[in-house]
């Protein structure tokens, strides 16, 4: 997003998903990129996921949270360039004419290692972190999109963070964004 100039949307979604639906901002951080497993809500939703008046039903803050935040993204993405990480973007967006879907990946020994750097943390508690977070990613991911999380058809780009560096990466992606939509 600083290579491009372009804003870049993240945990802030969640401060505009509580001021759109007036729900509590600490709850919808403890809901946040969790999926809810309401069989019922799943069914009576099918057909209405994406529409603003989710509130008429009494569903899971879960999957409240998808739905506003859902439309929030698409209302972003009508309005400005940006990067959005996670919250299934690529797949709420899927519509979008000008989308750059990108999975970044690492090879877990070096996550491991990144992971206890960046938090001051021992390796046991760095593993345990990554594993549940991949496991609540990929939950959330396929429950949301029925797609798999990680699947390299679902993207125009993965790339191997461990073998190119964080920077590096983000130059690739910012280079192949002009390239693949110069104007």
């Amino acid at each position: 997003a600083e290579i491009l100039g372009i804003k870049c949307y993240d945990r802030d979604l969640i401060t505009l998903a509580a001021e759109k639906s007036g729900l509590s901002e600490e709850a919808l951080h403890h809901a946040d990129e969790k999926a809810a497993s309401s069989l019922l809500y799943t069914l009576v939703m099918s057909s209405n996921m994406y529409h603003s008046n989710v509130d008429r039903f009494n569903v899971p803050i879960n999957d409240k949270l998808f739905c506003v935040q859902s439309e929030i993204i698409r209302d972003i993405a009508q309005s400005e360039s940006c990067v959005i990480v996670g919250r299934c973007a690529d797949y709420v967006l899927s519509e979008h004419t000008k989308l750059v879907k990108v999975f970044l990946y690492a090879d877990f020994e070096e996550r491991v290692k990144r992971i206890c750097a960046e938090h001051s943390i021992p390796e046991a508690e760095a593993r345990d972190k990554i594993v549940k977070t991949d496991k609540r990613r990929a939950n959330y991911y396929n429950y949301y999109t029925s797609r798999k999380w990680g699947k390299v058809d679902n993207y125009d780009l993965a790339l191997a963070t461990d073998k190119i560096g964080i920077d590096a990466a983000a130059r690739f992606i910012a280079d192949y964004a002009k390239i693949a939509y110069p104007d």
